[in-house]
């Protein structure tokens, strides 16, 4: 494997990873939430309302991955 491969495995490994701890945190602040009182449908609004930048951050890096992974001369079609 080339060294900018494993260099682009990493940052994708450490880009998924981000992502997950991104969630997890939005796990925790939403029991947080629920601690303080707030009723599990508006936490569970809240979450979604959430989730979805996150949810676009990897739907953009898969995207970004399956165009990477494309033959050079099906990437100057895409433009």
């Amino acid at each position: 494997m080339s060294a900018k491969k494993r260099g682009k495995s990493a940052t994708q490994r450490a880009i998924a990873l981000l992502l997950i701890l991104q969630t997890i945190l939005i796990g925790i602040n939403a029991e947080n939430h629920l601690q303080q009182g707030d009723s599990p449908i508006e936490v569970f609004i809240w979450m979604i309302n959430q989730s979805i930048p996150v949810l676009k951050q990897a739907s953009s890096l898969q995207e970004k991955q399956k165009k990477s992974l494309l033959p050079t001369h099906r990437r100057s079609e895409d433009k």
